[in-house]
C-alpha cells in the first residue's frame, strides 16, 4: 500500500458543534449519510451510499480496533472510540465515534454511527497509541521517504 499524494498529510478539521451521521446495513454497507459526513469526507452522498463503510478507513488505523468494534456490535453492545478516517482526496480527519445497533420490533436491522470532533491532544495521543499498536501486531506501518528523482 503506497500513497504518493501530498494530500495524504493534510488534515480536515471537523467543525465544533458538528455531528457526522451514517447508517449501515448489518454488513457495513452505507445506507444513509448526512451532509456533514459527505462534506468532511470529500465524497458526494451518492458516492457513499451502497459502499462499505471502510471506504473511509485510514491505513493508520490498526485492524484490531475494527475487530474489537465488530465484536462489540455482534454482542449487541455499543462501541465508542477514536478513529482516523481517510478522505476521498487522500487527506484525513479524526473523530470520536459512537456506534450502536438499531432495532425494530426487537430485531437488529442496522447500525448507526455518530461522530464528533476531538482535540489536538487526543489526536496526538491516539496517533501514537495506534502507531505502537500497529508495530506490536505486525500491521502496516507508516514510512516517510524523501528521495531525489532524476
Amino acid at each position: 500500500m503506497q500513497y504518493n499524494s501530498s494530500h495524504f498529510l493534510c488534515e480536515t478539521i471537523v467543525p465544533k458543534n458538528e455531528i457526522i451521521v451514517s447508517r449501515t446495513d448489518l454488513k457495513g454497507i452505507i445506507t444513509y449519510v448526512n451532509d456533514t459526513f459527505a462534506q468532511i469526507s470529500g465524497y458526494e452522498a451518492d458516492e457513499l451510499i451502497g459502499e462499505h463503510h471502510n471506504i473511509v478507513r485510514h491505513p493508520d488505523m490498526p485492524k484490531t480496533v475494527f475487530k474489537e468494534l465488530w465484536e462489540s456490535l455482534q454482542k449487541n453492545t455499543k462501541w465508542s472510540g477514536y478513529i482516523k478516517n481517510l478522505r476521498k482526496d487522500q487527506g484525513f480527519y479524526w473523530v470520536y465515534a459512537e456506534i450502536s445497533g438499531v432495532h425494530k420490533e426487537n430485531k437488529l436491522v442496522e447500525y448507526k454511527s455518530l461522530r464528533t470532533p476531538i482535540t489536538f491532544e487526543k489526536k496526538l495521543e491516539y496517533q501514537i497509541k495506534y502507531d505502537k499498536l500497529r508495530l506490536k501486531t505486525n500491521d502496516y506501518v507508516r514510512k516517510v521517504i524523501y528521495e531525489k528523482i532524476n
